[in-house]
């Protein structure tokens, strides 16, 4: 007999950092997962082009896609840039409570700067953006970025240096997770373990030598 031939079916995808859901085809929900979609903000943004992507976890026959990246078109950027002005840009990495994360400010002056601001404002954002970040986890900061809310202070502090016309965060990424703080207690708990093993060692090779000592002097 002619096997029945399967038929992809449509699961829902749950994307809480933006309260929407997805459809995605597949044979059985579990395939979905590690998979990565793109998901276009423009709309939700009021005309601020920035793409999402995320990957899909699967819990419970739940799928929920976890936000990974964010990245603003370079076409919205380049309209943020005008004659007059100058814009500082940076990219490192730092850490939240749980992942590595690639970070990519962009800031626009209202009237051109010496370089001498330029630095500053680059270095001062780079040192605020780590103080922030480091006190939340990778999903609250995806939502601070989305709410707006990250930016917003980040530019009141800049403001002391030179007010800016524009402050975005051009991109964000997760790069990898962090290892738990417990795994790395591990191995010190196993070195203390081991002293009293030593000690034992070492009086009995003490002993030995005052046991023929004694010999010797009741021989004489």
């Amino acid at each position: 007999m002619a096997q029945a031939k399967r038929k992809k079916k449509f699961f829902k995808v749950e994307i809480p950092i933006i309260s929407k859901e997805t459809d995605l085809q597949a044979f059985e929900i579990e395939e979905l997962k590690g998979k990565h979609i793109k998901y276009d903000l423009t709309r939700l943004q009021r005309g601020k082009s920035i793409i999402l992507q995320a990957k899909i976890e699967v819990q419970d026959n739940t799928a929920t896609a976890v936000p990974k990246k964010l990245t603003i078109l370079p076409y919205f950027m380049k309209r943020l840039v005008r004659k007059g002005t100058n814009y500082v840009e940076d990219s490192f990495s730092t850490e939240s409570k749980d992942f590595q994360i690639k970070i990519k400010p962009f800031l626009v002056t209202r009237r051109k700067v010496s370089r001498a601001v330029r630095k500053a404002l680059r270095n001062k954002a780079k040192e605020e953006l780590i103080n922030e970040i480091k006190t939340k986890t990778a999903n609250e900061v995806f939502e601070e970025i989305l709410k707006n809310n990250l930016q917003k202070k980040l530019s009141l502090v800049l403001k002391k240096i030179y007010p800016l016309s524009s402050c975005e965060i051009r991109r964000i990424k997760v790069e990898k997770e962090l290892e738990n703080a417990p795994t790395k207690e591990i191995e010190p708990t196993k070195v203390k373990e081991k002293k009293p093993v030593k000690k034992e060692v070492t009086k009995t090779q003490k002993e030995k030598p005052a046991q023929e000592i004694k010999e010797e002097a009741g021989r004489q």
